[in-house]
């Protein structure tokens, strides 16, 4: 298991190939975040990256995410459901995402997830990644 589940079942349009680079995306991003990696997720975004968390502070490039990732309290984890992707251009997909983040504690932190992905010489790479309460 991945991790990774979808509300509908794509088809084999683009549209399906879209929620399958989410999917997969999200999915390195989920291991990396449990894994408490910070390099490892910082790896997964573009270098002119925007990022709006769930802090109010809107931060640009890897030194702000990888700042961004380091402060999270260790043993939080985040579960994911890819909810919709879909591909604005050739290169560029687009998509939602249902993320529980559940801290040591059990406390849970529901927010949806917004990502634009870009393709880089055959590796699809964050460049916007917006988060908000659900």
């Amino acid at each position: 298991m991945t991790g990774i589940t979808g509300t509908g079942r794509p088809d084999a349009s683009t549209e399906g190939t879209a929620y399958g680079v989410i999917a997969e995306l999200l999915d390195r991003w989920r291991r990396a975040f449990d894994n408490r990696r910070p390099a490892g997720l910082v790896s997964l975004f573009t270098e002119d990256a925007l990022f709006q968390g769930i802090s109010p502070r809107l931060l640009v490039g890897p030194a702000e995410i990888f700042g961004y990732y380091d402060d999270v309290a260790e043993g939080t984890r985040a579960t994911v459901e890819v909810l919709r992707a879909n591909p604005p251009s050739d290169g560029i997909v687009g998509g939602f995402a249902d993320v529980t983040f559940t801290a040591r504690t059990g406390e849970t932190f529901p927010i949806r997830l917004s990502v634009v992905a870009q393709r880089f010489e055959g590796t699809w790479l964050i460049r916007q990644y917006h988060a908000a309460a659900r």
